[in-house]
């Protein structure tokens, strides 16, 4: 069976959706959704919509990327559902924590329709390697986490696309936008969360509703604790760095490099990750894994894909990140974990 795949939202993103979809042999590219005319010249010889309703309404689609501003995310995701139509949804969930309570909701009312969210860091080869060693338990419990994003973005960023400094539209700034996978990382590697004490803040004189800078301190569960930073106050985009603390060795990921050091502080190389050509290499290789994956599960009737449900916890952490610095105080997290 060929799928039948449209994507809505011809940005920055769907040039790495794009190429993933004509790649695969299994799909075939039946329609494009932008609100701007001149991005249909993006992909020859598919229908292009301007109205994604319209779109849905005329075209038989398998499976729609939504790669749209995140306030879109809930909308279009609903009129997808609604018609039974399977969703890749970029990151993140939705711009809100209510509108991502609603896409869970509509994932558990439609059990039927696939939703799956864009955290394709967790398919990246060092963080599987890091997620088999921590699960085996060969070097003891975790004991600590460690998020790290120091990267840049110039006052043009936000000016070429000016959903992203509002809060209405983006929903947020540094969090939510650039460290989203990071934040992922530390719930999905650290494990449940109990509690998070945060605080958010506009470095830059940009004048934008958003924050550039974030951090936050973790209390899981299993006893370790997590630190969480994240700037676009940088003065270049650095590596992320994400580590990982055992009982019996720290593991570290820094460009793109798994390594291991053991008691004695000695530092072994283990793997690197695939990486993207060009000058966003920073955003990993893992979309087209990630892609390639859920078009499987829809083929074989599979749920072996990043759900919505799990996509929430992500953007839960951000909602209390943002209370804890309004509130000066610990937050705890919810149950949806």
């Amino acid at each position: 069976m060929m799928l039948k795949v449209a994507i809505i939202g011809l940005g920055d993103i769907s040039n790495i959706h794009l190429p993933a979809i004509q790649q695969n042999e299994n799909a075939q590219l039946v329609a494009i959704c932008d609100i701007v005319k001149h991005v249909s010249n993006k992909v020859k010889k598919v229908p292009f919509y301007s109205d994604y309703q319209v779109m849905m309404d005329e075209v038989d689609i398998d499976c729609v990327h939504i790669c749209l501003p995140h306030h879109l995310h809930y909308p279009a995701t609903k009129a997808a559902v609604d018609r039974g139509i399977h969703v890749l949804l970029e990151k993140p969930l939705a711009h809100s924590k209510v509108d991502s309570q609603a896409i869970v909701a509509l994932e558990e009312q439609h059990p039927e329709v696939k939703i799956a969210v864009c955290l394709q860091n967790r398919l990246n080869e060092t963080v599987e390697e890091l997620a088999t060693i921590v699960n085996s338990g060969k070097y003891g419990n975790i004991t600590g986490v460690k998020g790290i994003v120091t990267w840049h973005r110039p006052r043009s960023y936000y000016e070429a696309k000016p959903w992203r400094g509002k809060m209405e539209t983006a929903g947020g700034g540094v969090m939510i936008n650039q460290s989203i996978h990071t934040l992922d990382l530390m719930q999905w590697i650290g494990g449940k969360i109990e509690t998070i004490r945060g605080s958010v803040d506009r470095l830059l004189d940009y004048g934008f509703d958003v924050e550039d800078t974030a951090t936050a301190h973790i209390k899981y569960a299993n006893g370790a604790t997590g630190l969480f930073f994240a700037t676009v106050s940088n003065a270049q985009n650095s590596s992320v760095e994400f580590q990982v603390l055992l009982e019996k060795a720290k593991l570290t990921i820094k460009d793109s490099i798994l390594t291991i050091a053991n008691e004695e502080g000695k530092k072994v190389r283990l793997l690197e990750d695939r990486k993207l050509a060009g000058s966003k290499f920073y955003y990993g290789a893992s979309h087209s894994k990630l892609i390639n994956n859920f078009y499987n599960q829809i083929l074989q009737d599979g749920h072996d894909y990043i759900h919505a449900k799990e996509g929430y916890v992500s953007m839960e952490m951000i909602d209390l990140i943002n209370r804890s610095s309004e509130n000066k105080q610990i937050m705890k997290m919810g149950v949806l974990q």
